[in-house]
């Protein structure tokens, strides 16, 4: 019997190797727990905290992830660089400028249908480096997915500023299928439906550990805080969670029937 909604399952940031750890352990759980027919992991912080490289792409691949998107530290590795050239899976933002390594986005088969997912990755430019403008490229690009036959359309924007992934989703509303913020590695409590049918949330949050400042060492980050010098990052460990959200595309219509986060552990708010 054929479907009529594809469950579409997104990561959020994995930060080193206590991120990886923790998706080891679920991830294959989860996808089973929710029938995910696509899956999709924000990568750009997977190796210690900077960066994506060929082992983690493999051990990524392993657990049934299909498209691993980037961010501002897509480039971080070099030696990855030629490895973005020729695997279309591995996504950097589409708005860097002509003459970086990688794609920005790409149309996929959904195993075991007979439908296509275009999967778009994007940066913002508000407190972030000034790179292309991402509301053009966003629209040249997803006319060219539409003229690829993409049933579904899925963004992840990966900015700063929530007020420019607001105003990016309404830019797309109707025109997109799934819009998910990454960047902030802090999960927000904003997941609903646009008035045209676009799933959205601010920031999906990150998948590492938080004993942490955004998934690093604690007190370095203090001390780069209050000393006001550099202090070289090192990863944090402990108190690891999974956030990720989980979103039902209707494939008739292309717009999303269903998002929510999901969080695992759940974070505890209390005390008592």
């Amino acid at each position: 019997m054929a479907k009529d909604l594809v469950n579409i399952l997104f990561v959020g940031d994995i930060v080193g190797e206590p991120g990886l750890s923790l998706l080891e352990t679920i991830l294959p759980s989860l996808i089973d727990k929710h029938e995910a027919d696509f899956v999709i992991a924000n990568g750009e912080n997977s190796h210690e905290g900077k960066g994506i490289n060929r082992s983690i792409i493999s051990r990524l691949y392993d657990l049934g992830v299909h498209v691993i998107t980037g961010g501002n530290h897509s480039f971080a590795k070099w030696k990855v660089f030629d490895y973005m050239k020729e695997d279309g899976n591995i996504l950097r933002p589409m708005n860097y400028p002509k003459g970086n390594p990688g794609y920005g986005f790409g149309v996929y088969d959904i195993p075991k249908m007979d439908n296509k997912i275009g999967v778009l990755n994007l940066q913002g430019r508000t407190f972030m480096q000034p790179i292309d403008d991402p509301f053009s490229t966003a629209d040249w690009v997803i006319e060219r997915m539409q003229d690829e036959n993409a049933d579904i359309i899925f963004v992840d924007f990966h900015a700063e500023a929530t007020a420019e992934k607001l105003a990016m989703a309404w830019h797309l509303d109707g025109e997109i299928s799934v819009f998910v913020g990454t960047h902030t590695h802090v999960p927000t409590n904003d997941a609903r439906i646009f008035p045209n049918g676009t799933g959205y949330i601010s920031d999906v949050g990150m998948t590492g550990s938080f004993d942490s400042v955004l998934g690093m060492d604690k007190n370095t980050s203090m001390k780069r805080f209050k000393l006001g010098t550099p202090h070289r990052y090192r990863l944090a460990n402990g108190n690891n969670h999974l956030c990720a959200i989980l979103a039902k595309v209707n494939l008739e219509s292309g717009k999303c029937d269903h998002i929510e986060p999901i969080i695992y552990p759940a974070f505890n708010s209390s005390n008592l």
